[in-house]
């Protein structure tokens, strides 16, 4: 009873395995894009950097101070005296000071600071779909491959079948006397060479489902199959030129965004060259009668040129920086073009 259950569950684990689910690239390409890990990062990357443009147009925060201010160090000068003859009544000296200052921010500063923290984002958008470019041509490739295989296999098995006819025709020529027994050692070595041949082919469809399985972020030993129905298009007669690279691939949109990520980074830098200005106010409260007060000052912070050395080294630095970008591109293309040629 107990061998019977054993060939029962052989018996049934050998067809779920042969009714493995058939896969469409389309569904191996769907299920990529839903869950590999990387991808979803971009996605917190990019919800974190759009978080971040909420607070491009900051102020400063408001200083406020408070203490003693223009008191003498003798305290017996602070109550003042009554008028005693012909000496008339003095107010007390110093005074007790509450001051508040606030900085504005600079309108054009937060224009560019806004715009740069804004398209910051839109890099990251295209990097992401530069990656998934990637992962979508990495499962094109391992599916496409793991066809030709089966092709293969399919090859190996119609020339297995013919070998056996040789095996078996020659074996009868042989017994017959019209035949060597070479033609049959010779047609058995082919066979054998054909299984040695199919289990290298089994191997690398294992390869290539355990490839497909890892970018669909699933368990790596998921059976399933691939439809060798699958027409492979033809694209020898497209015309490839650079500007076929500049206007559809996601990596060299990544460099144009980043190049102009470096010119909003140079007017933020630029916009931090112009004064800015800012108002302060306090109000005192006099000793041994003597009367409330009140200063309200307004306060401009000029950039000098000793103050400004990093701002101007920065905008430099930027320009260089997107130049390096854009021969980046230029190679980019440049390869791109020759790996199709």
């Amino acid at each position: 009873m107990k061998r019977l259950f054993i060939v029962a569950v052989i018996i049934l684990s050998r067809q779920y395995i042969s009714e493995a689910q058939t896969m469409q690239l389309n569904d191996v390409l769907n299920i990529v894009q839903q869950s590999y890990p990387s991808l979803k990062q971009y996605d917190a990357q990019i919800q974190e950097l759009d978080a971040a443009a909420k607070g491009a147009r900051n102020w400063m925060p408001p200083q406020v101070s408070t203490g003693l201010w223009m008191t003498p160090y003798n305290p017996g000068l602070w109550s003042g005296t009554k008028a005693d003859g012909n000496m008339p009544a003095q107010n007390g000296m110093g005074s007790y000071m509450i001051s508040a200052e606030q900085m504005f921010p600079k309108k054009g500063y937060n224009d560019a600071n806004e715009a740069y923290l804004k398209a910051q984002s839109s890099v990251e958008k295209v990097q992401k779909q530069a990656t998934l470019n990637d992962l979508f041509a990495a499962a094109k490739k391992n599916y496409c491959d793991w066809i030709i295989l089966e092709k293969k296999l399919a090859v190996l098995a119609d020339d297995e079948k013919l070998l056996q006819f040789m095996i078996t025709n020659a074996e009868t020529r042989y017994k017959n006397g019209l035949g060597k027994i070479s033609a049959y050692y010779k047609a058995k070595a082919s066979l054998g060479n054909i299984e040695s041949m199919r289990l290298e082919l089994q191997n690398a469809i294992i390869q290539k489902r355990i490839a497909l399985n890892t970018l669909m972020n699933r368990d790596k030993l998921t059976n399933f199959s691939v439809d060798t129905n699958y027409v492979i298009k033809d694209y020898s007669a497209v015309a490839i030129d650079s500007t076929l690279f500049y206007n559809n691939r996601s990596d060299i949109k990544a460099l144009d965004r980043s190049i102009q990520l470096s010119y909003l980074k140079q007017d933020i830098e630029r916009a931090d060259l112009k004064p800015q200005f800012g108002v302060q106010y306090a109000h005192m409260f006099g000793f041994g009668g003597a009367p409330q007060m009140f200063s309200i000052m307004g306060m401009v912070k000029i950039p000098m040129p000793w103050s400004t050395r990093a701002n101007k080294a920065n905008i430099e630095s930027l320009h260089y920086q997107a130049q390096a970008l854009r021969e980046q591109k230029a190679t980019m293309a440049n390869e791109y073009t020759g790996a199709i040629v």
